[in-house]
């Protein structure tokens, strides 16, 4: 899920949002009196219905998630994506800070993914697949460490980048959902351990 510019582009925009957000909240709450009764939060929307064969398993639902934010500029499915997540699911990024100094984590929802990055997506040629995977299942639960290559083509012989993506999904008894993915991308200070990078044939 990870591209350094995406991830950027997220963060700025959804700092610019929360913010703005923040400013209108305290605004209205000047104007409006305050009551003692709690308000329930809004339930997530239903997302799309999803293509069978994208759902049906962790292979599946993997391949479909990396297939649908691949493509050349300008052409995603962003139904599709939605279709994989579960209400409530989120995604979130591991960023470097300025000049190299510390990291943040920043969370977002799909539809957020969707509004700011798709301003990089329209203007940009996009490929991720998966180099290795490790997985760790129990019940209806499972969680994955994926390793990712990033390229502007899909013909790239090097990716631009590598990293982790950690799956989180659940099993409803017919369906599999994407509850959330975290990613951070390689750095030479974070190199990528052995046990997670492709196995020599």
């Amino acid at each position: 899920m990870s591209v350094s510019k995406l991830a950027t582009v997220l963060v700025l925009s959804l700092s610019f949002a929360i913010a703005s957000a923040s400013v209108q909240d305290q605004t209205q709450s000047k104007e409006k009196p305050q009551t003692s009764q709690s308000q329930a939060p809004a339930t997530p929307p239903a997302p799309p219905a999803a293509k069978p064969a994208d759902v049906s398993s962790p292979d599946a639902i993997l391949a479909a998630t990396y297939d649908v934010i691949s493509g050349p500029p300008g052409q995603r499915n962003w139904d599709r994506f939605r279709s994989l997540f579960l209400p409530g699911a989120r995604l979130a990024a591991v960023i470097p800070g300025k000049d190299g100094a510390g990291l943040s984590a920043r969370s977002f929802t799909p539809e957020e993914y969707i509004t700011f990055g798709d301003t990089y997506f329209q203007k940009n040629g996009f490929f991720e697949r998966e180099a290795s995977r490790h997985a760790d299942r129990y019940a209806n639960i499972m969680q994955i460490f994926s390793t990712y290559e990033s390229r502007h083509e899909a013909k790239d012989a090097k990716p631009f980048a590598r990293g982790i993506n950690s799956f989180q999904l659940f099993f409803d008894g017919k369906r599999w959902w994407v509850v959330d993915i975290y990613w951070q991308e390689e750095s030479p200070d974070a190199p990528l351990p052995e046990e997670f990078l492709p196995k020599a044939q």
